[in-house]
């Protein structure tokens, strides 16, 4: 529990008798801003806390997938914030090459225009105004969320300081040989004319044509298939097995390539599967990864067949030809040579296309810039191996492993002209220069620098430390490196996560960026289904935030937020987190006009209420819980004890079991006042790292405090109560039991019904007031006839329900449920007696029937002690 003795300066008066999100968020999030709560001191003696944010495209806008993270690491920078931690969550953006380039191409396209009409300096420069004038949008809708980062640190991959770190770093791997430039093959888009990354490279089912075609002639020949066959004009072998036997007498051997002028070896490759289609695969070294690998071992000739637009290049007939109506034309004429000797149409299979502009990849051997992995990866595994870095959750390891221990050299250049140009210059006479950032890049007639741009992969991977100052030695980069935990999607572990270990472990010796990878799932409709644009299900959370309120969509993220695993989220679900967050104020509206107050010390226990003492009991339990669950980044758990502890045990419990001692007044509806206070100011404290606008507003009303930002996080006083707990745990299965047979005999809510109580011995009977009030009891008269008796916790509740039920009709129903009940119990009861079946079944099947028998006797017992209440006939 928390201490606060500063005096309340805001009358209840002052807030309204509904919550309106729209007027108070925007307000709250600027004053937070402006008073500089968000900022972090490099020079505080405090210790440090740090998140940097994953940065978004500079061309983005909020979607589900952001507002779910961003909700998660500000409630942890919040929190941390308030336990007293100098907390530090950096903000910025991506350049996003190939999406923000696009961006400004089809504006210069509407304009009649390319960028080769601009050339590259007047390009960049557009894009630079574009990024000016559109870019950033998601900056103003993170404000919008609520995200409490450091404005004042905001960072931007192509910004100067974080162009410093990336050449600089470029510089140090050239050195080291871990950068290289080398011929390979290569994801090809064909419309944004440049090498993609894998990440960048969505597959999909396409319906295709499987064709078979027969190369070479009689007892020297054979049948390949292919889905691609324009790309048999670049075919330089064909590749079988070596055990394969019938193919064994043509090992070694030319055969003719048809529609060329060409013949081709068949070669033995372990990589061909025998069992697969015919056991013999063409190879196209130039158009195939797999091909390429062939090649290499077979030393073969690689020849390109289609320039970087997909057109064909080579043989007469078909030079000029678009790839897809190449591959028409090719299968006709191999169909008239008699080649064909299957089609498959339509043969559904997967096929990569380009994230950006959806046109279909083109594996394509090109002169590109990698980076050599090996000891890159081989540091980036061993430091999760020896637990300097952890992932949450603990079974996400392999799939981090599984990258990182089989990674391929990483290709880095990117065929654009919007950001990081690669800085290597060619001189007149093959010279090659790499450039450091403080170096002057050679002069002189005949050198060029390379034309193409780092793969933004490449800059976003110094994210954790270039934000902070690096290369330099910064003061930041001494107090917030490493940072404390990366809480990103599992979609990215292998592309952002694992290029952020090995550029941090490289550039800050050994010092892995961060302590803990938190990896969580992905949003999706409350269906489970993949949000898509194209889809009807994609939702803006803007809509949501107009309608219901920033802390409503928080709190529903955070709530469906278990490690690791995928968030449903639905428009019932908002509206649901609307209605606890309208909750929390009434219920404070009613507590602050009831005397809740935090001034002066808690009264001692010895003047405390068992009601009092059962809900404080509860609240630094709760406590203990909440801050167990943060460290084990249980949102999901955390967020649903926080509003069964708010709504269930504070505002219908507490609050209606102490509505009698605060309509009575006196001394001890001040002491109740008190401990009401500390249990809203508490829970408001727990509540506001999810939902920080309503709590704000209520618990600077409530305490006159500055902000809750900066309050302190509470504390588990230790004070349990484990008596007072099972006192009020009676007193709830009272009120429970006789509200569900009220509910049960059909009786409104605010029906009044006279009732004797009879409560024994029991601590029960100093709740008589407050049982009576909660159950619209009122006190037996002298005409009182008990025509139903229950047994309860302690004792009997006698209820006159004379005129209110039909005793022949209720008698007739309770023994028909009575009876199907008993039915229940001998139908498990047979099958547990069977021992044939218990052998069989397996053990949840056998623990189902148990609960069955279980609630069949419990049914039994409570609808026979409810026919005994019953008077005669």
């Amino acid at each position: 529990m928390t201490e606060n003795t500063q005096t309340p300066s805001s009358p209840t008066s002052e807030l309204p008798t509904t919550y309106a999100p729209a007027e108070v968020e925007g307000k709250l999030y600027e004053r937070w801003v402006e008073r500089g709560y968000f900022e972090a001191d490099a020079k505080s003696e405090k210790p440090a806390y740090t998140i940097v944010i994953p940065p978004p495209n500079v061309t983005g806008s909020l979607h589900l997938g952001h507002a779910f993270q961003h909700t998660l690491m500000d409630a942890l920078t919040r929190r941390k914030r308030m336990q007293g931690y100098e907390s530090l969550w950096l903000p910025g953006m991506d350049h996003a090459g190939i999406a923000t380039q696009n961006k400004v191409e089809q504006q210069l396209a509407e304009e009649g225009k390319s960028r080769h009409d601009l050339g590259r300096e007047e390009f960049t420069d557009r894009v630079w105004k574009w990024k000016e004038e559109y870019g950033g949008k998601i900056l103003g809708q993170m404000r919008r969320l609520g995200d409490g980062v450091d404005w004042s640190r905001e960072r931007f991959t192509m910004d100067e300081g974080l162009s410093k770190a990336v050449q600089t770093i470029f510089k140090r791997l050239y050195d080291d040989e871990l950068i290289y430039r080398a011929e390979r093959i290569i994801n090809w888009c064909p419309r944004c004319l440049t090498a993609i990354s894998d990440i960048e490279v969505e597959y999909q089912d396409d319906a295709g044509e499987l064709v078979s075609i027969r190369y070479g002639e009689g007892e020297e020949s054979l049948v390949v298939a292919t889905t691609r066959a324009e790309t048999m004009l670049g075919d330089t072998a064909v590749a079988v097995h070596p055990d394969d036997e019938r193919y064994a007498h043509l090992i070694g051997k030319q055969i003719k390539l048809p529609l060329t002028d060409r013949t081709i070896p068949v070669v033995a490759d372990t990589h061909v599967d025998p069992e697969f289609g015919t056991g013999a695969v063409k190879v196209t070294p130039a158009h195939d990864p797999n091909d390429f690998a062939i090649g290499q071992r077979h030393d073969l000739q690689s020849l390109t067949v289609m320039d970087e637009h997909g057109v064909i290049t080579v043989h007469g007939p078909f030079l000029g030809l678009d790839r897809f109506e190449a591959r028409s034309a090719i299968v006709g004429a191999l169909r008239e040579q008699g080649r064909i000797v299957a089609e498959k149409r339509p043969y559904m299979h997967s096929v990569g296309h380009c994230s950006r502009c959806k046109t279909t990849v083109e594996p394509r051997l090109s002169m590109q810039w990698w980076v050599k992995v090996g000891p890159l990866a081989q540091a980036a595994g061993d430091a999760v191996r020896d637990g300097r870095v952890k992932i949450h959750p603990e079974d996400m390891s392999k799939r981090y492993f599984d990258w990182v221990d089989n990674m391929h050299d990483w290709c880095i250049s990117r065929q654009l002209w919007w950001g990081h140009r690669i800085p290597i210059w060619y001189g007149p006479e093959g010279q090659v220069v790499c450039v450091g950032p403080d170096e002057q890049p050679p002069t002189g007639e005949g050198w060029t620098q390379d034309a193409d741009v780092l793969d933004t992969w490449f800059s976003s991977g110094l994210w954790p430390f270039s934000t902070l100052g690096w290369p330099e030695r910064t003061p930041d980069l001494e107090k917030f490196y490493a940072t404390d935990v990366l809480l990103t999607g599992h979609d990215i572990i292998f592309f952002w996560v694992a290029r952020m270990m090995m550029f941090g472990l490289y550039a800050m010796d050994g010092v892995a960026p961060f302590h803990t990878i938190a990896l969580t799932g992905l949003v999706r409709d409350e269906f489970g289904k993949k949000m898509s644009k194209s889809n009807p299900n994609a939702v803006d959370p803007l809509d949501w935030m107009d309608k219901y309120g920033s802390d409503a969509v928080r709190f529903t993220l955070a709530k469906g937020a278990n490690p690791g695993a995928d968030v449903p989220i639905g428009e019932d679900w908002v509206q649901a987190s609307s209605k606890f967050a309208n909750k929390i104020w009434n219920a404070t509206r009613f507590a602050l006009m009831n005397g809740a107050t935090i001034e002066g010390e808690l009264p001692p226990v010895e003047r405390l209420s068992a009601t009092d003492r059962w809900i404080l009991s509860r609240l630094n339990k709760t406590v203990a819980q909440v801050d167990g669950y943060y460290e084990d980044y249980q949102f999901s758990k955390l967020s649903e004890a926080l509003y069964h502890f708010a709504w269930d045990e504070v505002f219908d419990w507490y609050v209606e079991l102490s509505k009698t001692t605060f309509f009575a007044g006196g001394e001890q509806a001040q002491v109740s006042g008190r401990v009401l206070g500390e249990v809203v100011d508490v829970m408001l404290r727990l509540l506001h790292p999810i939902v920080p606008f309503v709590t704000e507003t209520l618990w600077t009303t409530l305490t006159g405090g500055e902000s809750l930002v900066i309050a302190d996080w509470p504390k588990d006083s230790g004070f349990r109560d484990e008596a007072a707990e099972a006192e009020i745990a009676s007193v709830q299965s009272v009120i429970t039991e006789v509200r569900r047979f009220r509910k049960e005999q059909g009786l409104q809510d605010g029906q009044k019904v006279p009732a004797r109580l009879d409560l024994g011995a029991t601590a029960l009977g100093a709740h008589e007031a407050a049982i009576r009030q909660l159950l619209r009891l009122q006190p037996e008269g002298d005409s009182f006839s008990a025509t139903a008796t229950l047994p309860v916790a302690g004792g009997t509740v006698a209820l006159d329900l004379s005129g209110t039920i039909d005793v022949a009709a209720e008698r007739k129903r309770l023994t028909k449920d009575l009876g199907a009940a008993e039915k229940e119990k001998q139908q498990a009861e047979a099958k547990l007696g069977n021992e044939a079946f218990i052998a069989k079944a397996p053990d949840n099947v056998v623990d189902k029937i148990k609960g069955r028998l279980a609630k069949a006797e419990a049914d039994i017992a409570r609808l026979q002690a409810q026919l005994d209440g019953l008077p005669a006939a």
